[in-house]
């Protein structure tokens, strides 16, 4: 049912070559709204440049609300975990790959579209959406996934696993960098110093 609001939402449609599937996408700033099993709300920036991810969530599972702030540092093999209602900021070790966000090879092209108008230049943004399935370590993953033509940048994702039911991603589209180095700021003021992580880190994007 989900799947056919999305392309009913997906009004003008259009004709054109086969798209190409996608590369890597280099920044975003992802909002997520998860339900069925679990209520949440995200911020979820991504820059593939400098492999680095921050997930900043809000929800509700069992009547009970959860908090969870967290900023990934694949580079460096670090993950910060921030607690601002405890004045907490705790490091710990990454040791899992970067996986960029790109559209599977695999994916089969569901069709082409124009979201807005197409009567006048730049009126209208040509999309395409793909979907498929991924093999996870409990079970297959369900996909469909909106991406712009031209630049590979993400519109919408829908996602389903039996465990979490579906998942939609809505995209903006304006990294947020600078909230970043307010979490790396917040993490130096409760340690009274910045470690060498931190200082790597805003010595290459904040200096």
């Amino acid at each position: 049912m989900r799947v056919l609001i999305l392309l009913v939402c997906l009004s003008a449609g259009c004709l054109a070559q086969r798209p190409q599937k996608c590369s890597k996408y280099n920044t975003t700033d992802i909002e997520l709204i998860c339900f069925e099993k679990l209520m949440a709300y995200a911020r979820y920036s991504y820059d593939a440049l400098g492999k680095r991810i921050h997930l900043r969530e809000i929800g509700s599972y069992n009547n009970k609300t959860f908090r969870f702030d967290v900023l990934l540092l694949y580079r460096q093999g670090v993950m910060y975990k921030i607690n601002y209602r405890n004045r907490t900021c705790c490091k710990k070790p990454l040791s899992v790959d970067f996986h960029p966000l790109e559209i599977p090879q695999n994916a089969s092209l569901l069709g082409q579209v124009v979201l807005g108008s197409s009567s006048g230049p730049g009126q209208g943004v040509l999309v395409n959406t793909w979907a498929g399935e991924l093999q996870m370590k409990k079970g297959k993953a369900k996909y469909m996934s909106t991406v712009t033509e031209f630049g590979c940048v993400p519109v919408s994702t829908l996602f389903h696993t039996d465990r979490s039911g579906w998942v939609v991603t809505r995209s903006v589209h304006a990294y947020d960098n600078a909230q970043m180095g307010n979490y790396l700021l917040f993490c130096q003021e409760l340690d009274g110093k910045m470690d060498d992580t931190l200082k790597s880190v805003w010595n290459t994007y904040y200096n």
